[in-house]
């Protein structure tokens, strides 16, 4: 772990099996807070120059991971309204970042890809993204990595746990 002076704050103490106190969690909610703003820093402002916001993002991100998916996947995935989705694709499409076609075998089912621009898009929006967690995770160090995705995981809830912990793990890789 890297020897700052504000990451030696969050060493293990003399007695650690204190972590389930009210002001440990409260910590780790606030930590929570604070990185999830940092980590959404710099693709808010590559989206806020094009009049996007974060929803559009989480769309582009997905339809990359799982290029052909259809539209009700997507809900599935986002968990979001219909309407609320077709807010967030509609300039996408319009702006030739998504594709949306018929299903061969559905014509009514609608499945999405990005375009070339849109991979380039998302790729810019998630560099940022993947530089920091990489750096984070190669300062904390394999161990912390390890702890940091059972946390994340274990806030899922149970009951969608292993169809979200497949579903990531299954994902195709993308750009490293």
């Amino acid at each position: 772990m890297a020897d700052s002076s504000s990451l030696r704050a969050l060493r293990p103490h003399d007695d650690d099996r204190l972590f389930l106190t009210g002001r440990k969690l409260r910590e780790g909610a606030e930590l929570m807070f604070f990185s999830y703003r940092a980590f959404t820093r710099d693709p808010d402002r590559i989206l806020s120059d094009r009049g996007y916001g974060r929803a559009h993002h989480r769309a582009l991100h997905f339809i990359g991971r799982r290029p052909g998916i259809s539209v009700a996947g997507l809900l599935d995935i986002l968990g979001i309204t219909k309407q609320s989705l077709a807010r967030v694709l509609k300039p996408l499409v319009e702006d030739g970042l998504v594709d949306s076609v018929a299903g061969k075998k559905d014509r009514r089912q609608r499945l999405l890809t990005l375009t070339a621009e849109g991979h380039a898009f998302e790729g810019a929006l998630s560099q940022a993204q993947r530089e920091r967690l990489s750096r984070a995770f190669r300062e904390a160090g394999p161990e912390a990595v390890a702890g940091f995705r059972a946390v994340m995981a274990l806030m899922i809830d149970e009951d969608e746990r292993d169809g979200i912990l497949t579903m990531v793990h299954d994902a195709p890789d993308g750009p490293a």
